[in-house]
């Protein structure tokens, strides 16, 4: 190996070294910069869960964290832009409830917890019902915001329909329509939530959940009283 070799050799391995470097770099602040609007976002949420969506600013969120008002607007330069953020982060919590072990291996366990979370205070507690409905009403105004609500909307739907479907294909279940029954349920369970929002009795509460679930096991034809595995329910 000549001289000129060796140079050429040693400059490609420079300049891989390098760019390896950069790219460290880079992810390091994807990261920071993801770790710091993920902190913005929980922020902007207990802020306008305390103060109310309308009453809540930049300003407080940055008086919140203890920082510099322009460092908030330099990762969301407008409220709009939080507001898209937090929503787009909504979706992403409740679609936690989907998380199973193995997405092509569903099973009807996997579909009795789903039905079981989705008629639960958990599922409620995922998201202030003050700031889901403020959000809602702004679809009627927003029309970015109402694309980004149907798209959580559509995504539980569909995500649920799945489940049906597989526990179909499995000869667990027997669901004519699937992508229907999911629907139902839904609806089942945004109008159970938006009416119990109203409740103040915890036992007429507990009761009504409870009635709503047994008619989304009913669309399943699901028997309520077997639970996880064959167990009977309490």
């Amino acid at each position: 190996m000549n001289d000129q070799s060796i140079y050429f050799i040693k400059k490609i391995k420079l300049l891989l070294s390098s760019l390896v470097a950069q790219i460290l770099i880079d992810m390091g602040r994807k990261s920071l910069k993801e770790t710091r609007q993920l902190e913005i976002i929980n922020t902007f949420y207990e802020v306008a869960k305390k103060e109310g969506y309308e009453h809540t600013s930049i300003a407080k969120i940055a008086k919140e964290m203890d920082i510099n008002p322009s460092l908030v607007s330099h990762y969301f330069e407008t409220k709009e832009d939080l507001t898209s953020a937090l929503i787009d982060y909504i979706l992403e919590r409740y679609l936690l409830i989907f998380t199973i072990k193995n997405d092509d291996e569903v099973t009807l366990e996997d579909l009795q917890k789903t039905i079981e979370m989705l008629f639960s205070k958990k599922w409620n507690l995922l998201f202030d019902d003050g700031l889901f409905y403020t959000f809602y009403a702004l679809t009627f105004r927003e029309k970015k915001i109402q694309t980004k609500y149907k798209v959580i909307l559509d995504s539980l739907r569909l995500a649920l329909a799945k489940m049906i479907e597989q526990c179909n294909a499995k000869q667990l279940i027997n669901v004519p329509a699937p992508k229907t029954a999911a629907d139902l349920i839904f609806v089942l369970v945004d109008g159970a939530y938006f009416y119990l929002s109203l409740e103040n009795d915890k036992k007429a509460y507990d009761e009504r959940l409870e009635f709503y679930k047994n008619k989304a096991y009913q669309i399943l034809e699901m028997d309520p009283s077997i639970r996880f595995g064959g167990t009977p329910g309490a």
